[in-house]
């Protein structure tokens, strides 16, 4: 590598290094585990200074990793940094993380159960993981022992395969989910800078908004995440799409289905891929079927190659709908509304009046999906699938910060606003601070520390890091239209779309 990396690639890797640290402490580990014997993870687990020092590492390293992130945007929006230092910078923020326990979740554990219940023929999809002995103490949360996975037979084949490796370790069960999940993160990396191009974006920009983003280091890298491997799955059947070899990017996104069955959002627009632009009704059904089929075949292969995905429907409308978070819209208006009316004494039950509010966001999310694939309006489909994906995150029963990166990348790639590119900024960073709040749960060794003063805490630093230079606070709060990631002039923009879908750089339907 002959290319100076920015001083930012040094903040963003002690940063990372950083939180690696504190996850030592503060990440998760099976109850029966050997790195529970290394001195420095004892010490950090064992005591409450310990506890406290460990999660002093990762809200500094995270502090230090969203500085870094906001500095490289401003150098980018200068055009200071190469696509290949951006990858160069992506590998080093990554590197530390990929070594540390799992942070932030341990579904890492859950996946190696559902791979250990597959093995012992049984259809993860129907029953919990419960079922198999030693599931506790490998680490996996009780609150999903019982429910059955919404995960794809795709994704159950690798978890099985990892399992089979490296069963009965636990511990090196989750670097290897890992593995698979990073995967997911190298496609996001190859992919979005090629679907970036083909509208206009600039490669770089792209990649440093959807990919160095902290929130994919935090939970796609560490928190090891099966959604890094769907949306890369998406990118990548997308940009195949682009260039016209149809067939093959339904069937990735029919792999993507395959790894989690949410990404069938997506199949629409690969369908007005297909059809190309300005095509008449006839050609879009056809295409829309096409897409549809060779999709669900590849999903049949997988479901007869595993033996897995009997109660994939049910499981996907039932297992996350169970999960009560007041960052989904619904649910929290849902819940106020139930709080109310049973305080009134007008309800029984709160649930009652969270179902109705949750199917009547339900409603409006299919409507407004349907106004995008039926009315394009010379948007680019890519735009669309990613504009799909955030009303699916934004009026679903359940949102998670990492929810946020199913759409980010395809939007990223087609374009935003300076308005639209301050809000996923920030966005980022609220998110980071939830990242923050929520690690004091992550040790069972840990202080117990109120929320409130974890949040208190956390959004101090982060307003700290955001508004602690110029730099940082223009990339915020000015209105510089030169912040923008948007074409950079209208004939580069038309030249990008002229053998495919342009995208308008607008989020409007």
């Amino acid at each position: 590598m002959n290319e100076q990396l920015p001083p930012a690639a040094v903040t963003g890797f002690v940063g990372s290094a950083f939180v690696a640290l504190g996850a030592l402490g503060a990440g998760w580990l099976p109850i029966e585990t050997n790195l529970l014997s290394v001195p420095l993870v004892e010490m950090l687990r064992s005591s409450t200074g310990g506890s406290l020092l460990a999660r002093g590492f990762v809200l500094l390293g995270l502090a230090l990793m969203l500085q870094a992130w906001l500095v490289l945007g401003t150098s980018l929006a200068h055009a200071v940094v190469t696509l290949n230092q951006m990858r160069w910078l992506l590998l080093a923020w990554a590197a530390p993380l990929m070594l540390a326990p799992p942070l932030f979740s341990r579904d890492v554990y859950s996946y190696y159960a559902q791979g250990r219940l597959l093995a012992a023929g049984e259809d993860p999809t129907l029953t919990g993981v419960a079922s198999i002995p030693g599931w506790f103490t490998d680490g996996v949360d009780p609150m999903w022992a019982q429910s059955p996975t919404p995960y794809g037979p795709a994704w159950l084949g690798i978890a099985r395969f990892v399992s089979d490796i490296t069963h009965p370790n636990a511990t090196l069960a989750a670097f290897g989910m890992r593995v698979a999940v990073v995967i997911g993160v190298v496609l996001l990396a190859w992919t979005v800078p090629s679907l970036a191009r083909s509208h206009g974006i600039d490669p770089a920009r792209a990649l440093w908004l959807a990919v160095l983003n902290p929130l994919v280091l935090m939970h796609l890298v560490s928190g090891a995440h099966n959604d890094a491997l769907m949306v890369g799955l998406i990118t990548l059947g997308l940009a195949i799409s682009m260039r016209h070899h149809c067939v093959w990017g339904a069937a990735v996104v029919g792999a993507a289905i395959a790894v989690k069955p949410i990404a069938i959002v997506v199949l629409p627009f690969t369908g007005l891929l297909w059809a190309g632009r300005g095509s008449g009704w006839l050609r879009r059904i056809r295409a829309w079927a096409l897409s549809l089929l060779v999709a669900g075949i590849v999903v049949l292969c997988f479901m007869l190659l595993t033996d897995a995905g009997g109660g994939l429907l049910q499981a996907v409308f039932g297992t996350p709908s169970s999960v009560m978070t007041w960052l989904s819209p619904s649910t929290a208006v849902g819940q106020t509304i139930g709080l109310a009316t049973t305080s009134l004494g007008l309800s029984a039950d709160p649930s009652l009046a969270l179902s109705l509010v949750r199917l009547g966001f339900a409603v409006a999310a299919v409507a407004a999906i349907s106004i995008l694939v039926l009315a394009p309006h010379g948007r680019s489909p890519v735009r669309g699938a990613g504009m799909a994906l955030l009303l699916v995150v934004v009026l679903g029963p359940v949102v998670q910060p990492w929810y946020l990166l199913w759409a980010l990348p395809l939007l990223a790639a087609t374009g935003l606003t300076a308005k639209q590119l301050r809000v996923a900024i920030l966005a980022t960073a609220v998110f980071t601070v939830h990242a923050m709040v929520e690690t004091g749960a992550t040790a069972d060794s840990a202080l117990d520390i109120t929320d409130a003063l974890n949040l208190v805490l956390a959004a101090a630093v982060v307003a700290l890091v955001i508004f602690a230079s110029p730099r940082e606070r223009r990339l915020i709060l000015a209105s510089d239209p030169d912040m923008a990631l948007l074409p950079h002039t209208p004939a580069e923009h038309e030249a990008s779309s002229s053998s495919t879908w342009g995208s308008t750089g607008r989020l409007s339907a």
